[in-house]
């Protein structure tokens, strides 16, 4: 039997502890909060904010300043020498509490004096490219070479103008987002030299023109997303053995042309390609089959040509979405596609493929939709009527005037493949 008077010690050992934890927690809670903020910087950021959202703003309300006990929603700072800097600056309605812009929101030289911002992004801020345009700063930004890592504009109809080349002095630059915007012009080849980006996010703007060369330097990209844009020309070949490290790649909804790179079988990290909706031609690549770690690729609407043969789809055994259509492919259907045991989207509709589609393809594990719709495919759909019934509308062979269905392997009228003739 245990000694009670030592389970007692024990017990008031235990309680001392955590009363002593309590008050150093108690004492480290309060020297943050009492942690002053310059009073030039907290100027300097009222003055940033009231440029977005208006004078009436006056930050009264906040106590003992922005990074108390009552801090605003969209901003967050850091101790750094015993004061509080604000490191994190979100302008823009993200949540029903942050700080919205006004009808007449604008810059000001006072946000360049927050010079230990890392994170800076403007969710729907300018929003009215006709009563309000405003351009992307040309200055100052050297201010912030030293901190910022993030730099976002998200949704800003009004934000209109080229990207300023002096965005380039923001060397610790790891993010670079500015999606659907009303930017233009064409992309700065200085971009290239932002070399510690991870995230290079440019979609849903009007920019033109190429993609500048000098993009091969940005060799520790994760995400390029260039999309929904009106670039034009073709592919660099540095898309390809320079970004080793990418994970997705996105330049869909362009004017882009010529051929695929070869090259581009090296992003053996990337899961995701997407280069639809473009004017590709001279066929798939045969390198395809070496980006080993796929798990989307949508390349359809693009002239591109070839066909299908030319690729060992099997290696692809990540991949769940394959979107071909509207290619201009011919030949067959090959064997090797069945391979592909995750996927649960293939899309070969509206192109000129020929021949007979195999029975294989209905053992895919994970099949989900199958389009194959407006070929020129022949011969007798052998698929059962449980495979109809599972696939629904998700089954696609219409415009394939000489294809037909079995009709004794369908117990249901119901489940027959619409447009498809019985044989």
């Amino acid at each position: 039997m245990k000694n009670p008077i030592v389970t007692i010690k024990n017990f008031l050992l235990l309680f001392s502890l955590v009363g002593l934890l309590v008050l150093c927690k108690c004492q480290e809670d309060h020297f943050f909060s009492m942690a002053p903020m310059e009073k030039r910087e907290q100027e300097a950021l009222y003055s940033a904010i009231q440029g977005f959202v208006g004078k009436w703003w006056n930050g009264s309300d906040l106590y003992p300043d922005p990074c108390g006990w009552s801090p605003i929603q969209g901003v967050y700072c850091d101790l750094f020498d015993g004061f509080w800097h604000v490191t994190v600056l979100n302008i823009g309605l993200v949540f029903d509490n942050s700080l919205q812009c006004s009808q007449d929101a604008k810059f000001t030289h006072h946000l360049f004096e927050l010079t230990h911002l890392r994170s800076l992004s403007f969710f729907n801020c300018f929003f009215s490219p006709r009563h309000n345009p405003i351009r992307i700063p040309s200055s100052n930004w050297e201010r912030l070479s030293n901190s910022l890592e993030s730099l976002g504009f998200r949704s800003n109809r009004g934000l209109i103008g080229t990207i300023p080349t002096s965005i380039v002095s923001l060397k610790q630059l790891k993010s670079l987002v500015l999606l659907e915007n009303g930017l233009t012009g064409e992309l700065p080849i200085e971009l290239g030299s932002l070399v510690n980006l991870r995230q290079l996010v440019l979609a849903g703007n009007r920019f033109t023109g190429q993609i500048p060369e000098s993009f091969g330097g940005l060799t520790q990209l994760l995400i390029m997303d260039l999309s929904r844009n009106t670039l034009s020309g073709s592919l660099p070949l540095t898309f390809g053995g320079n970004f080793t490290s990418l994970l997705k790649l996105d330049l869909s909804s362009n004017k882009l042309e010529g051929k695929l790179p070869t090259e581009i079988g090296s992003l053996k990290n990337a899961t995701l390609l997407d280069l639809g909706r473009n004017n590709f031609s001279g066929g798939l690549i045969e390198s395809l089959e070496e980006m080993v770690s796929l798990k989307e690729v949508v390349l359809s609407n693009n002239p591109l040509g070839g066909d299908l043969m030319g690729v060992q789809w099997g290696n692809l055994q990540d991949l769940e979405i394959l979107d071909l259509s509207n290619l201009g492919l011919t030949g067959k259907i090959p064997e090797s596609m069945t391979e592909m045991k995750r996927l649960r989207y293939l899309g070969l509709n509206d192109n000129n493929l020929s021949g007979n589609l195999t029975p294989k393809i209905a053992t895919l594990p994970s099949l989900g939709a199958l389009y194959i719709n407006g070929n020129n495919l022949t011969g007798k759909l052998e698929f059962s009527g449980g495979f109809y019934k599972q696939m629904g509308r998700r089954f696609r062979a219409w415009n394939n005037s000489n294809l037909c269905y079995q009709a004794e392997m369908i117990s249901s009228l119901s489940h027959v493949p619409n447009g498809v003739k019985s044989c």
